[in-house]
């Protein structure tokens, strides 16, 4: 039985999707510890809807003509999770997304060392990075409410 089970629970995974990126925008670790603890057995849903928020970022930065290199994504990868996770975490999350970004998913999953968290941080450290190309903090976690359908 998947972990969303009805409006409310989808509701609550997509804003829990929306507080990761937050946390890491705000460079709010506490924040961010308070919400992967509120993850629970929704992990895949919570990632599902990174990975839109993701293609959706990288669509906005592509649309309004920013430079954005696979170099810069993991650099501002690599910023936004330091010093925000312990070290084995930060180095997992950087080296997985340093071969999610290029394709190698195979090699990605190989650094998660099984750990489905570590997606889950990628890809909001991600999304706080791109969205940060092209949005303010407090327009960027607007927008993304929005877009997941939760009101601003």
């Amino acid at each position: 039985m998947p972990a969303t089970d009805g409006p409310d629970d989808a509701a609550r995974v997509k804003q829990l999707a929306v507080t990761l990126v937050d946390a890491y925008v705000r460079k709010d670790a506490d924040a961010l510890a308070a919400a992967v603890a509120g993850i629970g057995g929704a992990t895949a849903e919570v990632t599902s809807d990174l990975k839109v928020f993701a293609a959706f970022l990288t669509r906005r930065v592509q649309e309004t003509g920013v430079v954005w290199k696979p170099a810069d994504a993991r650099e501002a990868v690599a910023a936004a999770v330091a010093d925000m996770l312990p070290p084995e975490i930060e180095f997992a999350v950087v080296t997985a997304w340093e071969a999610y970004s290029v394709g190698e998913e195979a090699v990605a999953e190989r650094f998660t060392n099984g750990d489905p968290v570590v997606y889950v941080h990628m890809l909001a450290a991600f999304c706080a990075a791109i969205g940060g190309a092209v949005y303010k903090p407090a327009e960027l976690i607007s927008t993304l409410r929005i877009a997941a359908g939760l009101g601003d």
